[in-house]
């Protein structure tokens, strides 16, 4: 591995299983024949490297591949074929409170999902009341976690995630939820980690955070790398293609009868 790069992928294709009629009892199973099987190919050949410091977006519709892309450079999930290696500590922010217990408080929350980043508990005791202060629940950190809202799960754990001093940080849309004042400090703080060389890998459907937080955008297009680079350039042919694909499944579902075509008739006046 380029020891300038940060996260190399190559060759990478990832696939999944998908049965028909499955059996769901041992009867299903003994009297019935296997369901039908398919198989979904959701990203085909990916060779992509990111530079140590680089701050990248993964673009693209739903279901292209961006979010799977994510989580096999997590390593929660393995390719069917190629490599994906990182190099420097990692820490990510793929699902809501992932890691966290809701029986226990949010205090006791930060010493678990640290202990998986890798913290010890000196390390943990050092940063705890810093992790406190940026998540801003106040009392509430040691109220249990099931009485927390969606927004203060977000908070909790992205304060935890950017206090672990990990190398890369992949971060897949969770700062979408949560008021506008903490998502406002949520990117003016990935704004001082990218500054500060960390590398950063994140999914968004946030256009405009992407331009003003990446220096790079990947574009992945129905399970391929479309473009790759400057995020002016590579964000407007995504845009454009977007407006053809919805043009052609509109004269498509036209075509077949699913829809009814509609129109705007001008008369000129004298």
């Amino acid at each position: 591995m380029n020891q300038e790069n940060a996260i190399e992928v190559r060759n990478m294709s990832k696939r999944f299983k998908i049965e028909y009629d499955k059996s769901r009892t041992l009867k299903e199973r003994l009297i019935r024949r296997k369901g039908k099987i398919e198989y979904n190919e959701v990203l085909k050949n990916i060779n992509l490297d990111i530079k140590k410091g680089e701050c990248v977006a993964l673009i693209g519709t739903n279901g292209s591949g961006k979010s799977t892309l994510l989580k096999l450079m997590t390593k929660i999930i393995f390719p069917n074929s190629g490599t994906i290696e990182t190099n420097g500590k990692l820490t990510s922010l793929l699902e809501l409170g992932a890691g966290f217990h809701e029986d226990f408080t949010g205090r006791e929350n930060i010493y678990f999902n640290a202990a998986i980043f890798g913290l010890n508990k000196e390390e943990i005791d050092r940063r705890i009341d810093d992790i406190i202060a940026f998540s801003e629940l106040g009392s509430f950190i040691d109220n249990p976690i099931r009485t927390y809202s969606s927004g203060m799960y977000m908070r909790l754990a992205f304060s935890v995630a950017i206090n672990v001093d990990a190398e890369i940080l992949l971060i897949d849309e969770i700062l979408a939820v949560g008021d506008q004042h903490f998502q406002d400090k949520c990117y003016a703080k990935l704004k001082e980690l990218r500054d500060s060389g960390k590398t950063i890998v994140i999914v968004t459907h946030s256009l405009n955070v992407v331009k003003e937080l990446c220096s790079r955008v990947v574009w992945i297009y129905k399970g391929e790398v479309r473009l790759d680079g400057d995020p002016v350039f590579v964000i407007q042919e995504y845009l454009e293609q977007i407006a053809k694909d919805h043009k052609e499944s509109v004269k498509k579902a036209i075509e077949t009868g699913q829809t009814q075509k509609k129109g705007v008739v001008f008369i000129d006046m004298p």
